[in-house]
């Protein structure tokens, strides 16, 4: 089992541990399972090999998500919903009242974390900090010290076996954890629990989700960041809004939102996203107990209250969260049509069509106006997300789409004349 470095005399609080070097492995994000003492169980624990949700969603929550034509005592509404995010008590939009310096919203996520540690909760959290050499690559470390969750505050982009944390940290004698994560470190987690439980000592743990589509390794963004701005090196901030813009923020204090129809999407590299990454189908982070993100949030931040525990972490900030019920407008349908359109000639190999440059501005005015927002806009992603698993499966591994597609996925991608049955186009 990998040791955990002893800290510094400056971060008593805050430990990397040293780590191995992942094996090869096909459809891997690098959750950091493959850099245990025992790399096999990458089996039963990974995403991308045979997931099985309905599991792992009894397990967590007590039930699975409620499907179309089920006979469920609920809200008609939830009953849709969770198609589209997985099981929950509740959604909310939130912000903060006071948001934190260097958050990459408000605060939220590592405002509960640092909470744990203050309210002794926990012993430790499981998160990401900025690397020493590269503020934009994940670092996965063990926070013990409340304080330094200021530390983890913001976005990186990249691949960090996170997961790989877990059984040195027990080792540590660090029993209740906090872990924050992306879904395909959370599916890992979810997995191996029992294990950590009967054979490690894991007495307690709250998981905080982030929604996650697409990753690419860390020099890949970079070259993304060269596509967006002349001075990349000045970017210290960069945020996928649901308002249809990007922002970023630049060292000098400028602030700059860039339509998503601007972004130079069409000069990315076909492998820019891995496959993994394509053929994700758990964007809400639907095992965690509570997820946090933004897509059904409109300026604010988008919460999912799955749990029991979700609940209670919520409940740790008290009045300095406020929140109010989400809303929903717009309509979906011609968005994920067109989307769709473009996957489909993405995957057969062809060149993404460009809108017309004079068109731009004007479809980017309308689409903040007249397109999907609130959760109507997270419904779409998420069937975009669904879409394009799909899509990419029947192309690219179709002997996979028995064994990675769950049910719900089947349901999301029906409407728009997708079957599971493995696609018989040559490659």
């Amino acid at each position: 089992m990998p040791p955990l470095l002893p800290p510094d005399s400056t971060a008593a609080g805050f430990i990397q541990p040293t780590l191995p070097p992942a094996p090869p492995r096909h459809f891997c994000t690098d959750c950091g399972v493959s850099r245990t003492a025992q790399p096999k169980r990458c089996g039963q624990a990974c995403q991308f090999i045979q997931p099985d949700y309905p599991v792992l969603e009894t397990a967590v929550h007590g039930r699975t998500r409620r499907l179309p034509g089920q006979s469920v005592d609920a809200p008609a509404e939830h009953s849709t919903d969770e198609l589209f995010f997985g099981p929950h008590e509740r959604m909310l939009q939130a912000a903060l009242a006071r948001p934190l310096p260097g958050a990459q919203w408000t605060g939220i996520t590592t405002r509960i974390a640092e909470k744990l540690l203050q309210n002794g909760e926990v012993d430790a959290v499981l998160a990401m900090a900025p690397h020493p050499d590269d503020p934009w690559r994940p670092m996965p470390v063990v926070v013990t010290r409340a304080e330094d969750m200021a530390r983890c505050r913001g976005m990186r982009m990249g691949y960090a076996p996170l997961i790989a944390l877990v059984e040195p940290a027990l080792q540590q004698g660090y029993k209740r954890l906090a872990v924050i994560g992306i879904p395909c470190q959370i599916y890992a987690l979810r997995a191996l629990q029992p294990e950590l439980e009967r054979e490690h000592g894991l007495e307690k743990l709250f998981v905080i989700g982030t929604p996650c589509s697409d990753n690419t390794t860390t020099e890949r963004f970079h070259e993304f960041l060269a596509l967006i701005s002349p001075h990349p090196e000045d970017i210290t901030y960069l945020e996928f809004r649901a308002d249809y813009h990007v922002e970023i923020r630049m060292r000098s204090g400028e602030v700059k939102a860039l339509p998503f129809l601007s972004l130079p999407l069409s000069q990315l590299p076909p492998d820019f996203f891995p496959m993994t990454c394509r053929t994700c189908v758990d964007y809400t982070n639907t095992l965690s107990d509570i997820t946090i993100g933004y897509m059904g949030g409109q300026g604010q931040q988008w919460l999912l209250v799955r749990n029991a525990r979700g609940q209670h972490l919520l409940e740790t900030l008290g009045d300095e969260v406020v929140v109010k019920a989400p809303g929903s407008a717009g309509s979906r349908a011609g968005a994920v049509k067109g989307f769709l359109k473009n996957v489909e000639r993405a995957a057969g190999g062809l060149p993404l069509r460009r809108m017309p440059n004079w068109l731009r501005p004007l479809v980017s005015w309308l689409m903040p106006r007249i397109g999907p927002r609130g959760l109507e806009f997270a419904r779409a992603r998420v069937e975009m997300k669904a879409l394009e698993t799909m899509v990419h499966l029947q192309r690219e591994e179709p002997a996979r789409i028995k064994t990675m597609v769950p049910e719900h996925v089947i349901h999301l991608v029906r409407p728009y004349g997708l079957k599971p049955e493995a696609s018989t186009t040559p490659k």
